[in-house]
């Protein structure tokens, strides 16, 4: 069942870290029902499979739509606000991506659905947030980060920044909104009263940096890719290449790990300046990276990956599952045919379920058992489908 077996959850037509924190919410046991724009699920699927370059997974299958019901709304259809206030009613949290003031012409905005459901958390979960001159400014993960300054440190010296995937925006965005959304469901089976909560991708990449704008500020972090001590500028944090084209992770950040490291690899304790002296870190980067060369990868995995150097092989896509320690954990999982990480955090007494034992299929039957199961009626669905406000 889950942790948040308890919760129900609507996502209204979302994308983004909006369809991220719902995602977060069902993995956990969450009920949460998908209200799609009618006729434009498949649309989306086949657009996105022309991205990639292939055919997309079958949408029972999609890692992030899985364990949540769906049905499909004609959100412009007058009548369609009813339906989702009625769901409304009984749910605990609502969560729109839309940008600022949608919500509220169609109807559904935070003040109509609480005076449905006064405990009501409103999930506004978009990239800019409600307020602000680019609040309806169309944009994308590597906008919000770049704006929060948290796409600039990223990189090599020397080069452009690296966009880090969208890992920072939709995904950190996604469980910052989950977050926020618990703490005010929280606070409202204390108080009775709902609130809406405005979780921007532009704030929580923000947030996430909040580490190296401290250290900017103390004047111990240098506005120049590669010069710090966690995006490569040190030798003893960053990624190396391996004689077969390879890469190791290496982070013996601290000077008893970073001794021992040494030793292994062979740098001799004349060739050692001292740790923190920041202008011999280019050379011994240098140094570093030739005797990396010397060998493969394996051979250095092999020598180094049980023992306090702090060095890890950087596996792909394909490798990871099979690393001894996600196998030890059980990290991946098969859904259908693609592999899925499980869960994370896990709990001892009421674990999340498995990702195969969560993924309601997505046929006509299952989503008129959604509705059935947020109080409507047969006679009800029945109407809603000859009105075309729901398929």
């Amino acid at each position: 069942m889950g942790p948040l077996a308890s919760l129900k959850v609507i996502l209204v037509d979302a994308q983004g870290s909006a369809s991220v924190g719902a995602s977060y919410l069902a993995s956990l046991g969450a009920k949460v029902l998908r209200l799609d724009r009618l006729n434009a699920e498949n649309a989306h699927h086949v657009n996105f499979a022309e991205h990639v370059g292939g055919d997309w997974v079958d949408p029972r299958q999609n890692t992030l739509s899985s364990a949540q019901w769906s049905v499909d709304v004609d959100l412009k259809n007058k009548d369609a606000a009813e339906v989702v206030l009625r769901l409304a009613e009984g749910a605990d949290i609502i969560i729109e991506g839309f940008r600022p003031g949608v919500a509220e012409r169609l109807g559904i905005g935070p003040d109509a659905c609480l005076k449905r459901n006064p405990r009501l958390v409103y999930l506004r979960a978009t990239g800019w947030g409600q307020t602000g001159p680019l609040a309806n400014v169309p944009g994308h993960d590597i906008n919000y980060i770049a704006i929060a300054g948290a796409l600039d440190p990223i990189g090599f010296s020397g080069s452009p920044p690296v966009p880090p995937l969208n890992l920072l925006g939709d995904v950190a965005g996604g469980l910052h909104a989950a977050f926020g959304a618990l703490a005010a469901v929280f606070e409202a089976r204390l108080s009775g009263k709902g609130q809406v909560v405005d979780a921007a991708m532009l704030d929580s990449a923000a947030m996430f940096m909040k580490v190296m704008y401290m250290m900017h500020s103390m004047g111990a972090w240098s506005l120049t890719r590669g010069e710090n001590l966690m995006d490569t500028g040190a030798p003893f944090y960053g990624v190396y290449e391996t004689a077969d084209g390879k890469y190791v992770a290496v982070s013996p950040f601290e000077a008893h790990f970073y001794a021992e490291f040494l030793d292994r690899i062979g740098v001799p304790k004349e060739e050692r300046p001292a740790q923190m002296d920041r202008d011999a870190w280019p050379a011994m980067r240098d140094k570093i990276a030739a005797i990396f060369k010397t060998k493969t990868r394996e051979q250095w995995i092999e020598a180094l990956e049980y023992t306090n150097a702090c060095v890890s092989p950087v596996l792909s896509l394909a490798e990871a599952p099979a690393h001894p320690q996600n196998m030890a954990r059980h990290q991946f999982e098969m859904l259908g045919k693609i592999v899925v990480p499980a869960n994370a955090p896990r709990l001892s007494r009421t674990p999340a379920p498995a990702a195969s034992e969560r993924s309601p299929p997505s046929t006509p039957e299952r989503r008129e058992q959604a509705l059935l199961d947020w109080g409507f009626s047969a006679h009800e669905i029945a109407a809603l489908k000859q009105a075309r406000i729901v398929a």
